[in-house]
């Protein structure tokens, strides 16, 4: 961690330390609500801000944890500290239940349906006598820790912001971990991170149960801060009033949780004692005050305070970046097929969309230690083809051998962790992420720690072996001296050649190209043709889609050609290249549908035939 950034922690740590001494009662009881409200912050922070999915309901997983361990302390005589196992318990299920039946929405779906439980979830507190309906449950008994009370609110201030301290610890361990990863590629779309092994509803999940659990601690803190639970603190009301601290503090900071909680609560208690000085209506005004700031912030601040303040740093408090790869023993590498054994066979292979036929009975082979180029013209199926046999699309009919298993139906994220890597015709990397952390997220199908193992540093082992994997592989593609910047920053010829090192990351032994060339300038395009020869020298099978003819004909060992979904030919570069038929397709000469017209392509074969 950067010495910036350490003095920085010390100094709020100090303060906060410090505060019970030099407040009064209120100041106390202020700073306890903004340390519960920014443990459900943070939750939003990860799934919100890091993970794309917007929540209405965090308020409603606070009010099942307050009630859950009121209920248990009050009725049953239960140590609170066993009500905080029930209510985390309780919670966790919930989360799991809801996140089930409604993360699988998209768009505006997802939202919705967290108003529509937040909305229930709320009035059924309401109605159960055993919960006390809408008068609440009292008389909660007070915490004790080591046999001290915790009933003054000073006492309470302690515990509720060492909890807060060791919630943002474990959320900056998760988020720099194998898990962090998926979770801060979700952005990117479940076909990226199915690519590399990983599933994005599983990734999404576990992100929205752990966002749950935070805001399980906070009902739990509530019930013995407040000593009393109702309804009302738990409505869809207050769910918008968490995400207003996410937003304010910064959707993209983890600190951000606690610096929105902080405005908008000194906000909220600034508005109820001015208000009612001014008009009669303070409550209906209060909440058109806090509407315009949400507008203004969606509008002029959407990175949240914390966003200036690291825009004005200019990354000053950044944590410390290593310069050289982490001394730990390689991952487990695969073995590799023995050199002329088939790797890939594609039998028949049928893709309809609708009445477009877009592969149609198409078969070949791929054996191992061969480099096989797939062309045709633009609209000939090529790329539809390689989301065949990756897995990404199913097929109408026909099957896929991969390494003698049949893969056809199997999911795209089971075919990766088997062997088969690929990249992508439009680049799909992570541009907020470093180059470092981008092929770090290729390595996720060959390891396993977990999300509670991560946030409590008990993957550091695994977690450095990662980060060895992804050096040698920046520094086998030439960018091990940029391991730090962040992939958006890079010229797309070079985010091509990223995607390779973050494919090689996976261990292949298949590997699955869609025009890698495109973008690259001609030193690059030698670079990357030495680059595969030396993967093909070593054992690695790779397949390649690309346009560039004079690249693909001094390249590859065979060609398989495809035109309007079919299989035109398939044979040794030079004889494809004298192939009439090859000619006609690319040339515009006689066939029996007019080709389209590809200019690139044309040039190439005309030069190469030259």
């Amino acid at each position: 961690m950067s010495r910036p950034r350490l003095i920085v922690i010390a100094v709020v740590a100090v303060l906060l330390a410090l505060a019970p001494a030099v407040l009064g009662n209120f100041g106390v009881s202020l700073l306890n609500d903004i340390g519960i409200g920014a443990l459900v912050a943070l939750g939003l922070v990860l799934l919100t801000g890091v993970g794309g999915a917007t929540s209405f309901g965090q308020a409603a997983f606070v009010g099942i944890a307050a009630y859950a361990t009121a209920w248990l302390t009050t009725v049953h005589h239960y140590s609170p500290w066993i009500g905080l196992l029930f209510a985390l318990l309780l919670t966790g299920v919930a989360a799991l239940a809801i996140g089930l039946l409604t993360l699988r929405l998209g768009g505006h779906f997802l939202p919705l349906s967290t108003i529509a439980w937040g909305l229930s979830i709320a009035m059924l507190f309401g109605n159960i006598e055993a919960l006390g309906s809408h008068t609440g449950m009292s008389k909660i008994p007070a915490l004790s820790l080591f046999g001290v009370s915790l009933v003054d609110p000073r006492a309470m201030y302690y515990l509720i912001w060492v909890v807060v301290g060791l919630a943002v610890l474990f959320c900056h361990n998760v988020l720099q971990s194998r898990s962090g990863r998926a979770i801060r590629s979700l952005r990117g779309g479940g076909i990226l991170l199915a690519s590399v092994g990983a599933d994005a509803f599983r990734v999404r999940l576990a992100l929205f149960v752990l966002a749950a659990l935070l805001a399980g601690v906070a009902g739990w803190l509530y019930a013995y801060t407040n000593r009393f639970v109702s309804p009302s603190p738990f409505d869809v009301r207050a769910s918008i009033e968490y995400l207003l601290m996410a937003v304010a503090g910064g959707l993209g900071q983890l600190t951000g949780a606690l610096v929105g909680a902080a405005v908008v609560m000194v906000m909220k208690n600034a508005l109820q004692d001015l208000l009612p000085l001014f008009t009669q209506r303070g409550g209906e005004l209060q909440a058109v005050g806090f509407a315009i700031l949400f507008l203004l912030l969606l509008h002029y601040a959407r990175a949240g305070l914390m966003g200036f303040v690291v825009r004005w740093t200019h990354g000053r408090f950044a944590p410390k970046a290593s310069s050289a790869p982490p001394d730990a023993p390689a991952l487990a590498h695969r073995q590799l097929p023995a050199r002329g054994t088939r790797v890939l066979a594609v039998r028949n292979a049928v893709k309809r969309f609708g009445g477009l036929v877009a592969v149609n009975d198409v078969s070949f082979d791929v054996a191992a230690g061969e480099i096989v180029g797939l062309i045709g013209p633009n609209g000939a199926g090529k790329s539809t083809m390689f989301n065949l046999l990756t897995g990404t699309a199913p097929m109408t009919s026909g099957g896929v051998e991969f390494l003698g298993e049949d893969v056809s139906g199997l999911p795209q994220r089971v075919i990766a962790r088997r062997g088969m890597a690929r990249t992508f015709q439009h680049v799909k990397l992570r541009p907020h992420m470093t180059l470092l952390d981008n092929v770090a997220l290729g390595a996720h199908g060959r390891t396993g720690a977990g999300m509670l193992s991560a946030g409590l540093r008990m993957d550091r082992k695994e977690e450095a072996q990662i980060q060895a994997e992804a050096w040698r592989q920046l520094d086998r593609i030439g960018l091990a001296s940029r391991a730090h910047e962040l992939a958006g920053s890079l010229p797309l010829g070079t985010q091509r050649i990223l995607e390779i090192a973050r494919a090689l990351a996976a261990d292949p032994v298949l590997l699955v190209l869609d025009e890698p060339a495109a973008g690259l300038r001609r030193k690059e395009k030698q670079e990357l043709g030495e680059l595969l020869r030396k993967l093909r020298a070593e054992g690695v099978t790779i397949l390649i889609v690309e346009h560039d003819m004079d690249f693909v004909m001094k390249l590859v060992d065979r060609l398989v050609v495809m035109n309007f979904g079919s299989k035109l030919t398939e044979g040794e570069p030079a004889s494809v290249r004298a192939n009439p038929d090859v000619q006609a397709a690319y040339l515009g000469g006689a066939v029996a549908v007019p080709a389209p017209r590809v200019d690139e392509p044309r040039k190439a074969v005309a030069g190469a035939g030259a």
